[in-house]
């Protein structure tokens, strides 16, 4: 599953050009102050994570939904089958950590 950040095509739809727009917006809609440094990443960079209030407060601001800011690809991935011979491979005595198993 791929996610595509579209943060900048959603605020395009509402006529938001630049992060100092957005910025305004966040604080005059949704009481939210952000650093203009933050902001601009938001803008021009795909987030590893983002925090639940600046997800309610970008959604505010835009008058949007989170399904505007994010585009989920659903195609399933083809992975290999694993061959019997991994599957049946013999336990370990020792785990990963050093620590000893317990018998079986």
């Amino acid at each position: 599953m791929k996610i595509r950040w579209r943060l900048r095509m959603a605020a395009a739809q509402r006529e938001v050009w630049t992060g100092t727009q957005l910025r305004r917006l966040l604080a005059e809609k949704a009481g939210l102050e952000m650093s203009a440094v933050s902001v601009s990443a938001l803008f021009t960079k795909e987030p590893s994570q983002i925090k639940m209030s600046t997800l309610i407060a970008l959604c505010t601001a835009l008058d949007c939904t989170p399904n505007d800011l994010f585009e989920v690809d659903t195609t399933p991935v083809e992975r290999s089958a694993a061959s019997p011979q991994s599957i049946a491979a013999e336990p370990k005595a020792v785990s990963d950590r050093g620590r000893s198993m317990p018998p079986l």
